[in-house]
């Protein structure tokens, strides 16, 4: 067997009783014993010396474990208090499907309806109270909208509920707690003391009638009310038996004790002998007692009929109960049964007759009122055992339904604490794009939070002990991210090549923020439209490898005239040397020689590096006997060049060009053989509009060896010739394209419909698209 210790901690005693429940649902008490408190320790049912009601529960445990032979360690407590809370509440549930319902269901509807009935306290809660839940009843089930007595077992897809819960305050919950940790005890199972006592008192047969229970204690009286076959209302008021003895002991001269004392004596005997503080003892009869009691008597009583109209709708009720020692009192009954509207007969006290089905095995004990209420928190254990677990969290009494899995999780989300303060937070990220595509950095992550129970360290899914300590630190923020230019891939790895008077020069790629140029300390902010940039101006090239130019300084882009604001793509060529080629412009595509081509191989290789315009040129020298013979460049784009320095006379070379058309070819020569002895071209012998200087215009070749393909630019056939292999920027020999145009707009590169780079290799029959876009 498996003994149940319950404790009624009343304002005048503690009352402890240990028994066990049999099979046949009789309850058998083995052990019991009562204890006053030495002192007022405790006033209107709420401890106010946890101290000292701890020692006198620590000697009712002492006591009953001699008693027994046994150590007891769990205890079932009843809660009382001046300011009791009801809250009445309809709470439903709704299966996916029709579905038997089961033990756990009831279970979860139970935990809705409290969990409901907490929110409506907070809502309307008009008192400084802290308020905690402490019981329930229920009043109705239902199923499918439908009234059942019982739902455990019934198929159904919907079930509900009509309940009452009760709250008081949490200091009220706290010292009960305290003074029983005190004693070395921890709680099994708590409720109030009225729904303690109903379960004794009024028995489930008798609920179909609309009857009240007042359990009338030291410091409080508690009320409950019976209809339609459950209780229906919860009351309390702060009146109650000490009110009588003060009366006692002004009117006496006698302490609190003896007070007391004289109370029970006029109760049980004709005759009370008493000694007051004088040390003068007297003996009266007991009406005399009664006599000054009765103005207090019917004040309580008065309040009591009251409160009990109130709960019962503005109405009286059928018949009235009476439970407690000071309901014992002389005229108690007789009083209520007026203020009630009631026959005298219908309003009595309760207490051998509803402790039928329990045994003593104490023979000394007498059934009386005074043990319903105790006996009443022995049986609740049965109702509500495993049902509930009560735990503190940061110092919050929490109750929680158990269902054998909860953890500090659990207990963390019922006492509302934060979700985001569980679990470690990153600091605010930062969102922008690059290219068009999202990207995020991320803060840095917090500390985690700290979890502990009972001292020790736990973490959030720790399984919960019942009466545990439990704290949580919240977790704490990381830094906001911190992210710079210089930090993307993109920056790190992306560079754009020019060729520079012959050279190759590896830029990084400029980048804009919302339009911005920015440098790679530029700190990212949220929102920031970042774009690789994939040109530089001729200005910012020069800039980049600290070369100063000259405001007048020659300068080609791509062999065309241009100005430090022109915009240069990958491998794009650029020289701005005043004469770079060492030849003189005739006209859109022919170049002649100059007395300043030396033959160096160098503006050879820079030529042919250009791979936009390599053109057969031939010059006379004015007065020469002697004809300069030229070689010809292969296709591997180099060029040699020879002086016969024995006459002076010079011998240049022939650039092949990557393909020259003919009818430009014999244009040249016509031109070469119309020179004369001029060695020098006047700017007049440069031929090029103001248009065709900004625009990027095809070259004329002459047809050497090399496979030739043919592509579509734009909707439109465009050839390609005199080359082995060509590369996208290929296409600019042949076709003609504003490269000034841009106004700070990008180019579109793109071959059979997907994003291509200058430098990619064609194929014959690509279709290709060169736009500028729109930004």
């Amino acid at each position: 067997m498996n003994n149940v210790f319950g404790l009624d901690i009343g304002t005048r005693n503690v009352v402890g009783t240990v028994g066990y429940k049999t099979e046949d649902d009789e309850f058998v008490v083995v052990a019991q014993y009562i204890k006053e408190h030495e002192t007022r320790a405790m006033l209107d049912g709420q401890i106010h010396d946890i101290a000292r009601v701890g020692r006198t529960i620590k000697i009712v445990k002492e006591e009953l474990e001699q008693q027994i032979g046994q150590p007891l360690e769990e205890v079932c407590i009843a809660a009382a208090g001046r300011v009791l809370k009801t809250a009445a509440i309809h709470v439903e549930y709704e299966y996916a499907e029709e579905t038997v319902v089961t033990g756990e269901d009831i279970h979860t509807l139970n935990l809705l309806g409290i969990e409901k009935a907490q929110d409506e306290l907070k809502q309307n809660n008009d008192t400084k109270y802290k308020f905690y839940c402490v019981g329930y009843s229920t009043v109705k089930y239902f199923i499918n909208d439908e009234l059942f007595i019982s739902i455990e077992g019934h198929k159904a897809n919907k079930i509900g509920e009509d309940m009452i819960v009760t709250f008081l305050p949490e200091d009220v919950v706290d010292g009960l707690y305290s003074a029983v940790g005190q004693a070395g005890l921890t709680v099994a199972n708590m409720t109030l003391e009225p729904i303690a006592a109903i379960n004794i008192a009024i028995p489930e047969n008798y609920r179909m009638l609309n009857i009240a229970l007042v359990d009338v204690g030291a410091g409080t009286s508690d009320i409950s009310i019976t209809k339609d076959g459950s209780i229906v209302a919860y009351g309390m008021i702060p009146h109650a038996g000490d009110e009588l003895t003060e009366v006692i002991v002004q009117h006496f001269l006698v302490d609190f004790k003896m007070a007391e004392h004289i109370k029970l004596e006029s109760t049980v005997s004709d005759k009370v002998t008493y000694k007051d503080i004088m040390s003068i003892e007297h003996t009266i009869p007991s009406s005399e007692v009664w006599d000054v009691v009765s103005s207090v008597v019917e004040k309580i009583t008065t309040e009591v009929a009251s409160k009990i109209k109130e709960l019962n709708g503005g109405n009286t009720v059928s018949a009235c109960f009476v439970v407690g020692g000071g309901g014992k009192v002389h005229g108690f009954t007789e009083n209520l049964a007026k203020e009630l509207d009631l026959p005298e007969e219908r309003v009595a006290l309760r207490g051998e007759e509803v402790l039928g089905e329990v045994t003593f095995q104490q023979p000394d004990i007498k059934k009386d009122p005074l043990l319903v209420t105790p006996i009443g928190i022995c049986l609740n254990y049965y109702e509500q055992r495993n049902n509930f677990i009560m735990v503190r969290f940061n110092g919050e009494r929490l109750k929680l339904y158990d269902n054998n899995r909860l953890t500090i999780v659990d207990a963390a989300l019922q006492a509302g604490f934060p979700n985001d303060q569980l679990f470690p937070k990153r600091g605010v990220p930062i969102n922008f794009t690059v290219n068009g595509a999202s990207r995020i950095a991320r803060g840095e992550a917090g500390e985690a939070a700290i979890v502990t129970m009972n001292g020790q360290h736990a973490n959030i899914n720790t399984p919960l002990e019942p009466n545990s300590e439990i704290t949580i630190e919240p977790s704490t923020a990381g830094d906001d991210a911190v992210y710079t230019i210089g930090q993307l891939e993109e920056y790190r790895s992306s560079t754009i090549k020019f060729i520079v008077n012959g050279h190759e020069v590896t830029c990084p790629k400029f980048v804009q923020v919302n339009g911005s140029l920015e440098p790679e300390t530029y700190h990212i902010k949220e929102g920031d439209a970042i774009e690789m940039r994939n040109f530089y101006t001729v200005e910012q090239v020069a800039e980049f490898m600290d070369v100063a130019l000259e405001p007048d300084e020659d300068i080609y882009v791509n062999n065309a005239p241009a100005t430090f604001d022109t915009l240069v793509y990958e491998n794009f060529s650029i020289n701005w040397k005043d004469d770079p080629y060492g030849v003189a412009r005739r006209d859109d595509n022919i170049y002649t020689v100059t007395e300043e081509n030396d033959g160096s191989e160098d503006e050879a290789e820079a030529v042919e590096n250009e791979e936009i315009s390599d053109e057969t040129t031939e010059s006379k020298a004015a007065g020469s006997n002697e004809t300069s013979e030229s070689k010809e460049t292969g296709s591997d784009g180099k060029s040699e060049s020879e002086e016969t320095g024995s006459d002076g006379k010079s011998e240049s070379k022939e650039t092949e060009s990557d393909g020259t058309s003919e009818n430009m070819t014999a244009e040249s020569d016509e031109t070469a053989e119309n020179e004369s002895t001029s060695e020098n071209k006047t700017a007049e012998d440069i031929t090029k509009t103001e248009e065709t200087s900004n625009m990027y215009t095809p070259s004329s070749f002459t047809k050497q060896d090399g496979k030739s393909m043919v592509v579509t630019v734009n909707g439109e056939p465009v050839e390609l010739i005199g080359k082995e292999a060509y590369i996208f920027v290929d296409i600019f020999n042949r076709i003609t394209f504003d490269l000034n145009a841009g106004k700070g707009r990008a180019i579109a590169t793109i071959i059979n419909g997907r994003d291509a780079q200058f430098t990619e290799e064609l194929h014959d029959g690509d279709k290709i698209e060169l736009y500028w876009k729109e930004n």
